[in-house]
């Protein structure tokens, strides 16, 4: 589902600071060595200079004379030396702009001209002796420090560790938030204790207004002039309880009617006081501020009830979710219709009047609230939190297992004995609920800006003849595609901008072109690692200049592999790659057959990548390419040039690993890529060590990143499987054993079976048997109406609101619209609600609620496999009944812009199937009956739902040929090239069995094809 806000650059979201790493006898030692060399070369150069030279300069201004004289020794000495006074102001001076730089968070310090070397050397020794100072948490490298070895550190851009990621603008943004904030408790303290409530300002969150929507980053740019000093209002109002009960625990979660505590120099016009200082403030604002000041923190330690202070934390922990176990809290949450962890309600996300909602301009936990409804409160109804966080990985599961369906349903119609298209099993258990964990989670969107940023980007360097840089990873937010190089690679073609340094590019989400781009996918080795607050880091594997280890338990790390395996098998931002997975993983090959293939051992490995490499290395001499790279731009574009990424679940032994680290030394620039497992004691050999914890934390201690990984683990990989392999269809000549519990949904056609509730989906939509809802909220009823009925098993509460608002919405904006639903749809006449939730929390209807589809399937059961089977006057009947009921394709007049979800469903290839079925079917019996004029007529009825089904068309030309008359059917073969021209644009023949068949009907047809053509 898509939930994606289209903002401008003020609401870039920030990831968190980076984590302080661990400092070690090693950081000392070159701490106390990069003193020791600054000392020298800062105090030590002048000293020796001043003492054994003196004074190199002339005392008085030399004559031409002078200057015409021979050089002797002396002033060849006394010039060396200016030259050496001059080169040290410009290494004292680099220092002093470095060490400002870094001990003021300033971020990319002021480069001195023509200082380049000396430069970084004092950056090198400054980032040094300042690594286990106080301030060493403004040094952890980031993202700039990806791909560095021993053999690139002469390379400037590589070897700066003071380069900014996108995080460090939120390292910066807190630190002076902080600072701020500590020099306001220093003015309230000197105004003699006076309370820090006297006067205070508050701002209460606004309800959205259409697609606008309150965020602290806007109410800090309207009433402080800076929106980077959001950080300072969540800073306020941190864990303090909010008039609903609810906390604020991330900045980008807040919801309307809270109460913000505002710095001292906020000003403007929506703001008020307390309520004892502002007489004009309501009744109802007077008491929430007066409610949400007794729940600071310093309220409940002063002892203002400390009882009930204790007791509004257990209510807001109630109402929120508490512990892992519920999902709900804040390190166990649930997740918002994005896929995102939730631990608080989102009031961001802007609410129009009919209900519908705009994700947030900082993707961010939605509302723990959203999880249940009060019939079923626990956590997430049992949905995957794994999967409702992974968005990429959702969106390429949910469109391949669609594709995969779709074909299915095609191989089984074309094989169908007696005309009759087998239906595809419902998914029940463990396997429902991962669906429905895949519709909630799954961002279409961002997949598709992320593809077409990026073959945008190859298709604009390829028009201005320049080569593709080498990127190391991808930051993608809400509203931006940040892109690491690994050197600077100039100035981006537009729409691209360069980010914070000359290694970053980056893209508003908005700004990225909608048509689709040609050519090869430039980097279809990126995949999803994990989230760092709001942005998905995304690392490139091809890129890797080596071994990329990864340490861990067996299985957590088998879970992120497993994670990584299947979003590169079915993302939709690569063409062509092939993933090998060792030893682990084989049934994962159901997800993609011709991207994934499993080998058993790690000597098969070695055997399979040496000749692969040497292969690869002689390719791109032959070619001229430096790179893979180089061969997906401009004229070459390669086919050869595809990612092979190596997956190695267990650690390899130490000659392995050696053999491993040979291979993968020029991997990056043959595209070859290679993630494997290591110990506790790492991979000798690694270029990059990233390790995943117990709490599914991915660390990479030396990159300065931590971040909530990417996983899948073993039950849901497990249940994801079971989805792929259910949709594949029996193999021919066999039949799946029925299951009742996956059977579709038959109505009882009979008299005392006439419903309560009658919808027509098949044409245009209508609704029968109920009073029409209210105007405005009429359309968002009957699109829920639809998917129930579309879905009798039941729909998940989350996956109803998702389809509905692919933005996301508020639970109690979804609740609601079910209890409108449910009162709508009333009861049956024993009380009992046509709209129930059963025991797994889903909404079902009743059966007393029926649609024309359910009729139309049910019909044609009967007339196939029930009664009609034995009589062939009730079977006429039955089938043309149904064949009535087609009035055109699903829902024929649904509103632009609504129903979206119909995308991910199959029904759009199932229904033109079923109508196809049943007029085969009545064709059969009519012929059967020597009455071809009536099969042609059920035909031609059926063709325009199923435009496309040779089935049709072949059974077309057997009636026509029926009828004795040639003229009928040579005009029938003439319609049939016709439309297979217009469908290919002539560039295909007919279908095979559709030509063996004219072979047999008509044998000129051939002649008729090529006056046609």
């Amino acid at each position: 589902m898509a939930r994606t806000a289209r903002t401008g650059p003020t609401s870039t979201p920030q990831p968190r600071p980076l984590p302080r790493g661990r400092r070690t006898a090693g950081d000392f030692v070159k701490a106390f060595l990069a003193f020791i060399a600054l000392a020298g070369l800062v105090v030590g150069v002048p000293a020796a200079l001043a003492s054994f030279v003196g004074w190199p300069l002339p005392n008085e201004m030399p004559s031409l004379a002078t200057l015409q004289q021979e050089i002797t020794t002396t002033v060849f000495i006394k010039v060396l030396t200016v030259v050496v006074w001059v080169a040290w102001a410009q290494f004292t001076a680099c220092v002093l702009v470095e060490a400002k730089a870094e001990l003021s968070g300033v971020g990319v310090p002021t480069r001195i001209p023509g200082a380049g070397p000396s430069q970084l050397l004092a950056r090198q020794l400054v980032a040094a002796l300042l690594l286990v100072g106080a301030t060493a948490a403004s040094f952890t490298p980031g993202l700039s420090q990806l791909g560095q070895t021993y053999e690139d550190n002469h390379r400037p851009t590589v070897a700066a560790a003071a380069q900014q990621t996108p995080g460090d603008l939120a390292v910066q943004a807190t630190q002076q938030a902080a600072e701020r904030i500590a020099k306001e408790a220093e003015q309230t303290e000197a105004k003699g204790g006076q309370s820090a409530e006297q006067g205070t300002k508050f701002y209460r969150i606004q309800p959205p207004e259409g697609r606008h929507h309150d965020s602290l980053w806007e109410i800090a740019q309207r009433h402080l002039d800076d929106g980077r000093r959001y950080h300072e209002i969540y800073e306020l109002n941190k864990d303090r309880l909010q008039p609903d009960g609810s906390q604020l625990s991330q900045a980008s979660l807040i919801r309307p009617g809270w109460i913000m505590e505002m710095p001292a120099d906020a000003h403007g016009g929506e703001l008020v006081e307390m309520p004892d200082a502002s007489p004009k403030v309501s009744e109802d604002v007077r008491e929430q501020i007066s409610d949400y000041t007794k729940s600071s923190p310093t309220a409940q330690q002063d002892g203002a009830g400390q009882q009930g202070g204790s007791g509004h934390q257990g209510g807001a922990a109630e109402q929120g979710g508490s512990g892992q176990q519920g999902g709900s809290g804040q390190q166990g949450g649930g997740l918002d219709a994005a896929g995102d962890q939730i631990t608080q309600p989102i009031s961001v996300v802007p609410q129009a009047p009919d209900g519908s909602v705009e994700r947030p301009a900082e993707t961010g936990p939605a509302p723990a609230a959203e999880q249940a409804t009060p019939a079923q409160e626990s956590s997430s109804f049992g949905l995957s939190d794994a999967l409702m966080g992974a968005p990429l990985l959702a969106a390429g599961l949910l469109g391949a297992l669609g594709r995969r369906r779709r074909a299915a349903l095609w191989q089984s119609a074309m094989r169908a004995v007696g005309g009759r298209t087998p239906d595809l099993m419902t998914p029940t258990g463990a396997a429902a609920d991962v669906q429905d964990a895949l519709f909630v989670g799954a961002d279409p969107d961002a997949v598709r800006d992320l593809d077409r940023a990026l073959r945008g980007l190859a298709a604009a360097l390829g028009a201005e003849n320049r080569t593709l840089p080498t990127v190391y990873a991808a930051w993608l937010t809400d509203s931006e595609l940040h892109l690491q190089l690994a050197h600077p690679a100039g100035q981006p073609p537009a729409p691209w901008q360069l980010g914070q340094d000359q290694t970053f590019w980056r893209i508003l989400r908005s700004d990225i072109d909608g048509a689709e781009a040609d050519g090869a996918a430039p980097y279809p080795g990126l995949v999803s690692l994990g989230s760092f607050d709001d942005a998905r880091l995304m690392l490139n594997l091809e890129a890797v200049p080596g071994i990329v280890s990864l340490s861990g338990a067996v299985a957590d790390r088998t879970a992120v592999l497993a994670s990584v395996a299947a979003e590169l098998a079915t993302n939709g931002w690569s063409d062509r790659l092939t993933v090998t997975l060792v030893g682990f993983g084989e049934e994962l090959g159901a997800l993609a057959p011709t991207r994934i293939r499993h080998l058993e051992n790690t000597a098969a490995l070695l055997e399979t990548m040496g000749a692969e490499t040497d292969q690869r290395r002689r390719a791109l001499g032959n070619a001229g390419h430096d790179s893979v790279l180089t061969g997906r731009t401009g004229p070459a574009r390669h086919t050869q040039w595809a990612p092979h990424l190596v997956l190695l679940a267990e650690q390899p032994g130490e000659e392995e690993a050696a053999q491993i680290a040979e291979l993968a030394s020029d991997s990056g620039r043959l595209g070859i890529g290679y993630l494997v497992g290591a110990g506790s004691t790492g991979l000798p050999g690694a270029t990059w060590e990233l390790e995943i914890t117990s709490d599914g934390r991915l660390l990479a201690p030396l990159l300065g990143l931590e971040l909530q990984a990417q996983q899948l683990p073993q039950e849901l990989h497990a249940a994801v499987v079971e989805l792929f392999t259910d949709a594949d269809p029996a193999p021919e000549g066999q039949e799946r054993e029925p299951d009742r519990a996956r059977m579709p949904f038959m109505v009882d056609i009979s008299e005392h079976g006439r419903p309560a509730v009658y919808a027509r989906l098949v044409g245009p939509y209508e609704v029968m048997g109920l009073d029409d809802p209210d105007g405005e909220r009429s359309p968002l009823l009957h699109e829920a109406l639809a998917m129930l009925l579309l879905h009798r098993e039941g729909v998940h509460p989350r996956v109803l609101a998702s389809a509905l608002w692919p933005r996301g919405a508020t639970e109690d904006v979804r609740d609601s619209l079910i209890e409108r639903l449910r009162g709508w749809l009333g009861n049956d006449p024993d009380g009992t609600p046509r709209l129930a939730t059963d025991d797994t929390g889903r909404l079902t209807l009743a059966q007393s609620v029926v649609s024309d589809l359910d009729v139309l399937r049910t019909l044609h059961h009967e007339a196939t496999a029930g009664s009609g089977s034995r009589r062939a006057s009730v079977r006429e009947r039955l089938l043309t009944d149904a064949l009535a009921l087609v009035r055109g394709p699903l829902l024929a007049d649904r509103p632009a812009g609504r129903y979206g979800w119909l995308s991910h469903e199959i029904i759009d290839a199932r229904l033109p199937l079923l109508v196809a079925d049943v007029a085969l079917a009545l064709s059969e019996h009519h012929l059967g009956a020597e009455h071809p004029e009536k099969a042609i007529e059920a035909l031609n009825t059926a063709l325009p739902s199923a435009p496309s089904d040779e089935r049709l068309w072949n059974e077309q030309l057997r009636a026509a040929h029926a009828t004795g008359d040639p003229a009928l059917l040579e005009s029938t073969v003439e319609s049939l090239i016709a439309h297979n021209n217009a469908l290919s644009g002539g560039a295909r023949g007919l279908p095979p069995r559709t030509e063996a068949l004219l072979d047999e009907l008509l044998p000129s047809w051939r002649g008729t094809e090529a006056a046609t053509g």
